[in-house]
Parts: structure tokens; sequence; C-alpha cells
């Protein structure tokens, strides 16, 4: 039905009453079920980037401390230390199964769920009914703008959040802000109990913070506590990231100890600075950074502690915010020493187009083609070509697919449909292929018998 209305309704007119579909889904399915969310206390993590992140390390300090807690993100879903992978190709999913997973997380006696919330979500109501306790903004920079339309409507999206947190009465109406992006009192205003954390401004601070290969370390005082923080997840996103999880700790009453031993203990996020090791004499690191600020603040930790080259793989979804890809191509052009771009989920969007858009910022930024820019649209033979061009030393990164275990790549009739609106479930228009960034990473490498030696 919803295929149909979109195919038969402008697109603006379908934008405008989408949100009220979804709303009226929301509300009957959480009726016909019971409300499943009701007697849960949920932590809602929003932001452009770092939101999944930051939902594990919340979780794992919370699991740490001994609460029954649930976790719902882009990567993964589930409770405790169960944690299965996430297979839709999207961050919030869907009503029923949101209702779903709910119901079977409350039967399983879970009482905090740490769930990842996307302004798509949130601007479809899609969340409504949820009772979000404790509110958590991560960042915000420019991305989604092909469905918002402005990055001023997308605050706004992102911020509901706040404000829906600040409904429920019955919850702590807290809402964690980074004090140090730009939008902060946007989300600020919109809640009881505003928490502002940051390296340059806030509430409490990191300081003393120390950044390596291997994860980050910092101190921070909040409500006369001193936290000692050491966490496993390398970039100084993740000083921000982990001390949003300092603040809830403190909002839910753990002791320094509870936190610090909690953030301690993730070792890791896939898709998320995952290295990738056959044994070769060079570093294979795979993240899910696809939008223009996480590239700047990933290629400027990464830059400085890189021996030899550092080569960037990466590309940019079709269907997607199309003046981010000549941004991306300048950034990636202004740090890498080697640029390959390649597919990424081109959908059905012609990709060797897509590609001409991201080089053309690779050589604004003085790249030149097959000397230090290549093209290679198959994403499994780009990261074959970039990880032969590696030498001892050098740094490969691919960036972009992350966890994902789908790509998605135009039908047998994309080319005589695009015209048309975006529909991801129309077979002739695109179709989803198995994928997984790693282990393509760890087959490539076996390929050129790293794994042998």
């Amino acid at each position: 039905m919803r295929t149909l209305v979109k195919k038969i309704i402008p697109k603006s007119v379908f934008q405008a009453i989408e949100p009220y579909g979804h709303l009226g889904e929301a509300v009957a399915l959480n009726a016909m079920h019971g409300f499943p969310s009701k007697g849960l206390k949920v932590i809602g993590v929003t932001g452009t980037n770092g939101k999944t992140s930051t939902c594990f390390i919340i979780h794992r300090m919370l699991h740490e401390a001994g609460y029954k807690v649930g976790l719902m993100t882009t990567v993964s879903y589930g409770v405790g230390m169960d944690i299965k992978p996430q297979k839709q190709h999207m961050t919030s999913v869907s009503v029923p199964i949101l209702m779903e997973r709910m119901k079977e997380m409350r039967a399983q006696g879970v009482e905090w769920l740490v769930l990842e919330t996307t302004s798509h979500a949130l601007a479809q109501h899609r969340v409504w009914g949820v009772p979000y306790s404790i509110a958590v903004m991560t960042n915000m920079s420019h991305e989604h703008l092909d469905y918002h339309g402005t990055f001023e409507r997308y605050v706004k999206a992102k911020a509901m959040l706040f404000a829906q947190t600040n409904r429920n009465h019955k919850g702590l109406q807290i809402g964690i802000v980074n004090a140090d992006d730009a939008t902060a009192d946007d989300f600020a205003r919109e809640i009881k109990h505003p928490i502002r954390y940051g390296i340059d401004h806030g509430d409490v601070r990191a300081t003393n913070v120390q950044l390596s290969s291997s994860g980050v370390q910092y101190d921070a005082v909040l409500n006369n506590k001193t936290y000692h923080i050491k966490c496993r997840l390398p970039g100084s996103f993740n000083v921000y990231n982990s001390l949003a999880a300092v603040c809830v700790g403190s909002a839910l009453g753990l002791t320094e100890e509870e936190v610090e031993r909690g953030i301690a203990a993730l070792e890791g996020v896939e898709g998320r600075m995952t290295r990738v090791d056959e044994g070769q004499d060079f570093s294979v690191i795979v993240d899910y950074a696809h939008t223009p600020d996480s590239f700047e603040k990933l290629f400027k930790d990464i830059k400085p502690v890189v021996k030899g080259k550092l080569i960037v793989l990466f590309g940019s979804a079709g269907r997607r915010d199309e003046a981010k890809r000549a941004v991306q191509g300048r950034l990636a052009g202004k740090y890498a020493d080697e640029v390959v771009i390649t597919e990424e989920d081109d959908r059905d969007i012609d990709g060797q187009e897509i590609l001409n858009q991201i080089a053309a910022g690779a050589e604004k930024a003085g790249k030149e083609r097959d000397k230090d820019l290549f093209l290679v649209h198959d994403r499994s033979e780009a990261i074959a070509f970039a990880l032969k061009r590696a030498k001892a030393g050098d740094t490969v990164m691919l960036l972009g697919k992350g966890h994902e275990k789908d790509i998605l790549r135009p039908g047998p009739r994309a080319a005589e449909l695009r015209h048309l609106q975006q529909d991801d479930h129309n077979p002739e228009r695109v179709v989803e292929f198995p994928w997984d960034e790693i282990e393509t990473a760890h087959q490539a490498l076996r390929d050129l018998e790293y794994g042998s030696k």
C-alpha cells in the first residue's frame, strides 16, 4: 500500500502525510500489543555521528554494574551479553519490529533499554509511546538533508527526542548534551534537567586527554566525583562518546568505580575502527564513517599516527545527500596520500556518476586520477586494489559500510525508473546483495597470501 501511494502522489505531498501514517501505525500497534514498552526505562541516543558507539558504551557500563539492560542499535540488538546482529538496513527499525523486540525484552525482565534513535524515526513518529527517561545528543552535522530539506529541520527532528523525554513525567527528564556542538542550546532548552558535557565547554569536561591507537584516556569531574576514564575505542570522538556515558552513569547513581570499569570493559564495536589482521605489515581499519564531519574528525586523529601512506577507500550512497559527496572527496584528498573511490549502496542511481561527483572534490584538493586518485566501482575489486597498493607501515581505511550486511545495487530497470521516488523494495530498481566489509578485507588479504605467511 505504501509503495502504491508513493507512486500516485507527488513526493512533497507524500512527505507531508507520511509521518501521520507512521503515527497511526505506532498508536494502533501499541494498543494491539498492550503497550509493550510499558515498565521499560529507555535511554535514547541521537546525533549525526557516534550514536552506535555511545549506545554500546552505555549498555556495557550498565550491564557491568548489574543492570538487566537491553540494546537496539544500527549494529546489534539484544539483552545483556546476548547481542544479535541487526539485519535491517536502517537505524531505527519499523514500528512492528520495534514493538516485537520491546515486548521480548520486557518478558526477559529488562529494566533499562538503550535505544539508538534517528531523525527519521522521530520525524515520522515511529517511536511514539516509547518512555524515554534519558536523552543523549552526540553531535550534529549536515546529513540526511535529502529527507529533511534543511539543517534547521534536521536539528528540530533530532530535538524531538528531548521533547518526548521531557513529556515523560514518570522518567528522569534528563537530557545529556554535547556542549561543544553549535546546536547544544536547541537540545538543552527542550529538557527539564540538561547536563552538558565536552572538552572545551560543559558542566563536565574531559581533561588530561591522551589519545593512542588502542583507545583514549582522560579525567572528568561531575557532581564532586572524579572519574579516571580508559576507553578502548580509539579516536577523539570517543572521548565525547564515553563522556556522554559518564553523564548517564552519574545520573543513575553509579559509583566512580562502576562507571570506570564499565566503560573500560567494552573492547570494540563491529565496523567502528575495527582492525583487520592477517599478519600483514600494514594496518587495515574498517569504519562506518560516511559524513564530512566524521571524515574530518577521523582523518585529523589518524593522520599524525600513520607511519607510511594513508590510503582511504569510500563511496557515497545513492538517493542520499548529494552535496556531501564533493566535500567527502575534498577531505579525503586533503588528508590521504591515496584515495580509492568505490560503490556504497548505489541503489537505482548511476554509480559512475556518484564516483565522479566525489572525485571532483578530491581533484580540487590536488589529487590526480590514476596517480593518487582511483575510481574502482566494484567494492570487492576496490578493496583488493587498495590493499595491493599498501606497503609496510601504511594504513588502509575502508570507510562507509562498517557493520552492514548488505549492499544495494541497481536492478534491471533502474535506469528506466530512476525518475520515480525512491523505492528500495522494488527488485526491478534496487537489488540487495549480501555484504561483509570485514570478511571481504580478510579474504583480500588472504588472496595476497598474507594469511599464509
